[in-house]
């Protein structure tokens, strides 16, 4: 089946994941880490995109970014990709690809989706057992999100900022959220969007973005397009 085309409207904000080939490691070292978070910045000053959101895990990234042009996310990502695997290719004596793949990626409506994606992000690394607290994982936006620890990669989101009239306010709310557990429904619904390049939101906003990108933004229901008249002439 064709791939369909990417889901790209500037300062609309995309979830996206980016995999080790074969699930392997794309960081060995506390360096690695580094390396990657500044070549990312690097990149998206370069291309104009924002990111609200990430976390480094051993195999995968997760980046809640805006890209502000119809490029910007490929061409950031494309830099970032080249400069990762030179720099890990040379330091553990490899060659080959490193990723798996085309990254994936799913737009996200602000509104109805974006906190509860930064928190599905943030909370990557306790879902996969490796700490109780998101606090405690050092390769992610939670400490500048929740704490307001430096991190010059983050801009914050419009809907964070609405959370409080002040910073403490903000990530006092911000933390207040990570009180509720994610549903099954939610964290399921973020993976299948994102791995499947649909839109994630509410119906309205997939139905203004299926009209603006004239394609295809969620599956269609079993059975055929149940609204076609192909499908009402069938059924008679």
């Amino acid at each position: 089946m064709a791939r369909l085309p990417r889901m790209i409207i500037p300062g609309q904000p995309q979830h996206v994941i980016v995999r080790g080939n074969n699930r392997s490691e794309i960081f060995c070292c506390d360096a690695d880490y580094r390396f990657y978070l500044e070549k990312l910045q690097a990149a998206c000053k370069k291309h104009d995109c924002q990111i609200h959101a990430y976390v480094l895990m051993t195999n995968h990234v997760h980046l809640l970014m805006t890209p502000f042009s119809e490029t910007s996310l490929g061409k950031t990502l494309q830099m970032l990709g080249r400069y990762y695997v030179q720099y890990f290719n040379y330091c553990y004596r490899r060659t080959g690809t490193l990723w798996e793949g085309r990254y994936k990626a799913t737009l996200i409506d602000s509104e109805s989706y974006l906190l509860t994606c930064m928190r599905y992000i943030e909370l990557n690394p306790v879902r996969a057992g490796m700490v109780t607290d998101p606090v405690d994982y050092p390769w992610s936006s939670y400490r500048f999100n929740a704490q307001g620890q430096a991190d010059s990669l983050v801009t914050p989101h419009f809907e964070l900022q609405r959370l409080g009239n002040d910073d403490s306010k903000r990530q006092s709310a911000y933390r207040a959220l990570f009180n509720q557990t994610l549903s099954e429904t939610q964290i399921n619904e973020i993976r299948d969007a994102t791995n499947k390049a649909w839109a994630l939101g509410d119906g309205w906003f997939k139905e203004r973005i299926q009209l603006q990108l004239a394609r295809r933004v969620e599956p269609t229901a079993r059975g055929g397009d149940r609204k076609s008249a192909q499908f009402k002439i069938n059924r008679v």
